[in-house]
């Protein structure tokens, strides 16, 4: 059963001659039978899976990685050392290596003393932590977060612009950008700007990360008072922030694809499943789903879980087949449910439904 609401959204120049036929994406997952994965945590925020379909979360002010499965308690399994939680800062992205069955590499973006970094350590023994990127401002917001694997074996990372808005036009900050490293952290040598971790630029704050079919990047990205985003990122190109935000007339700036006003979305995790762009929303309480077109561009978005468990953090992909959603109501600007926080899983549509 598909309910969806059509909720006010503007799709960006470039998407809306192709609208109608992305509007007809057929949704992959059954919404009116959601199941709860796990409750009682404290700001899930990072969320992967190993390659025998274990799922592991973060949470963002303990540090604690746990591991979550359906019909059972939480199991800790690892505390990342460093973490100085702070506002928006902790334990935050959290991505396993492609080949984990070979090195047992976890990555994790967060926030320690005096800098936002990602690291890397072996499962096993998660107290001896490798740092990959280190010095990447901090503050009590906007410090990104998001890491995942590209289909490039590169590693890529959300990070905000520290509430500092110049970092995200000064290209030699890594603040406000989208990165892209190699697995130990060294500048791959097609990046667009030599010598530089720096992908893309004019960035306030992504907090997700996806790539459809096709093997383009979107990423979801929050305004400041006006709009809020979905981007299609391309290498070396620039998003506008802070001169532009959302839709704009600047020809030196991409445009989005798709814009929501702030109180309707403010978009964290995003995972794309076959032509759908699944961003969780914490402002907005819910779930949106963005049909993605061919050509790269994007039809118009509508809402599922509108209000069902408060603020959705994070959405990814299990290897189950299920669509995994992680809620943010214990982070200070939500109102908490007596389970909250939790990890909730949504099944795939049934066949011939």
């Amino acid at each position: 059963m598909f309910t969806a609401a059509v909720c006010a959204a503007v799709v960006g120049a470039g998407a809306v001659a192709t609208a109608v036929t992305a509007s007809a994406a057929t949704p992959s997952f059954d919404f009116s039978n959601p199941e709860v994965v796990a409750t009682g945590l404290e700001v899930p925020w990072g969320l992967t899976f190993l390659p025998d379909g274990t799922a592991l979360v973060a949470e963002r002010g303990s540090g604690e990685i746990l591991r979550v499965s359906p019909g059972a308690a939480p199991v800790p399994v690892a505390t990342v050392p460093g973490v100085v939680p702070n506002g928006e800062g902790g334990l935050l992205g959290l991505a396993a290596s492609p080949t984990f069955a070979e090195d047992d590499y976890l990555y994790a973006y967060f926030s320690a003393a005096n800098d936002n970094r990602i690291v890397r350590f072996k499962l096993s023994a998660p107290q001896t932590v490798e740092p990959i990127v280190t010095g990447l401002a901090k503050a009590s917001i906007h410090n990104g977060g998001r890491i995942e694997f590209g289909p490039d074996g590169m590693l890529y990372a959300g990070v905000g612009d520290a509430g500092t808005t110049s970092n995200a036009q000064n290209q030699a900050s890594r603040n406000g950008k989208i990165l892209r490293m190699e697995p130990d952290g060294s500048v791959p040598p097609d990046n667009p700007f030599a010598g530089s971790l720096v992908y893309s630029l004019g960035h306030r704050n992504v907090q997700g990360l996806a790539w459809d079919a096709e093997n383009r990047l979107f990423a979801t990205e929050f305004g400041q008072n006006t709009w809020d985003e979905v981007n299609r990122i391309e290498a070396g190109r620039n998003y506008g922030w802070p001169i532009v935000e959302g839709i704009g007339t600047d020809s030196r700036f991409v445009n989005p694809l798709v814009q929501w006003p702030t109180s309707e979305a403010s978009p964290s995790g995003a995972t794309i499943v076959g032509d759908t762009l699944y961003a969780a929303a914490l402002r907005g309480t819910r779930l949106w789903l963005v049909p993605l077109t061919g050509d790269g561009g994007a039809g118009t978005p509508v809402a599922e879980l509108q209000g069902t468990f408060g603020r959705l953090r994070t959405a990814e992909l299990g290897p189950d087949g299920y669509l995994w959603l992680t809620t943010s109501n214990r982070d200070g600007r939500g109102t908490p449910a007596t389970t909250d926080d939790r990890v909730i899983r949504i099944p795939p549509t049934p066949a011939g439904s």
